[in-house]
């Protein structure tokens, strides 16, 4: 993923708004969201921003984003965001990006959910086109963090797994040839080396084989 504090051009942005073409002009409510929206893109074209894509939270967003391959994704919300970012969430699902979210909405109860659901950064009414930048950077660097911290845990929990699963496989290998502890951590090691995986993958395999063939 590009890095928002390296080159904003090269950032690849989604913006995710609702569809005002068939706005009324005595509708002052659409017209203030029309004015928000004009804001954020002189906001993004003054910051440099490689905007990509304007696309409507719907059934198709998924696919849209899976062609597209932005690097953020700009929720520019109606009154009532929480449609919009169930969309929004629902198509990151699998391949997590940063979100950042511009409302008017004025009720906070379920900020909360929504962060937890991966929004980067949720914006409430005020948007000004000067604070766009800082607003992206924080965001980013913000899920960066985040994405950081979830791949350092995964990675202690993989570590976790393949000690189990290797001390398994020892334990097969130590009762079935009769091999004492450190000659079975050496033949699983040697196995490793020799086809290039883990001791981890070496030892699960040994094991589904021994399910195998009983």
């Amino acid at each position: 993923m590009t890095t928002l504090l390296a080159t904003p051009s090269t950032l690849r942005l989604v913006v995710i708004a609702p569809d005002l073409s068939m706005v009324e002009t005595d509708d002052e409510a659409a017209l203030a969201l029309i004015e928000r929206s004009r804001q954020l893109r002189i906001g993004l074209l003054e910051g440099g921003f490689n905007l990509i894509a304007t696309l409507p939270a719907d059934t198709f967003l998924a696919e849209r984003l899976a062609q597209l391959q932005p690097d953020m994704i700009i929720v520019d919300a109606e009154s009532d965001a929480r449609d919009s970012l169930e969309h929004v969430v629902m198509a990151t699902r699998d391949a997590p990006r940063p979100i950042v979210l511009f409302t008017n909405d004025e009720d906070t109860s379920h900020v909360k959910d929504a962060v937890a659901a991966g929004v980067s950064a949720y914006i409430v009414a005020g948007l000004e086109p000067t604070r766009i930048r800082p607003i992206l950077d924080v965001a980013m660097a913000r899920f960066e963090h985040e994405q950081g911290l979830r791949q350092e845990l995964a990675d202690v929990k993989g570590e976790l797994q393949d000690r189990k699963t290797i001390a398994r496989a020892k334990a097969m290998l130590m009762q079935r040839q009769g091999l004492s502890e450190p000659l079975a951590y050496d033949k699983l090691r040697k196995a490793a080396m020799d086809k290039g995986l883990r001791m981890g993958e070496v030892a699960q395999r040994l094991l589904d084989a021994a399910d195998l063939l009983g």
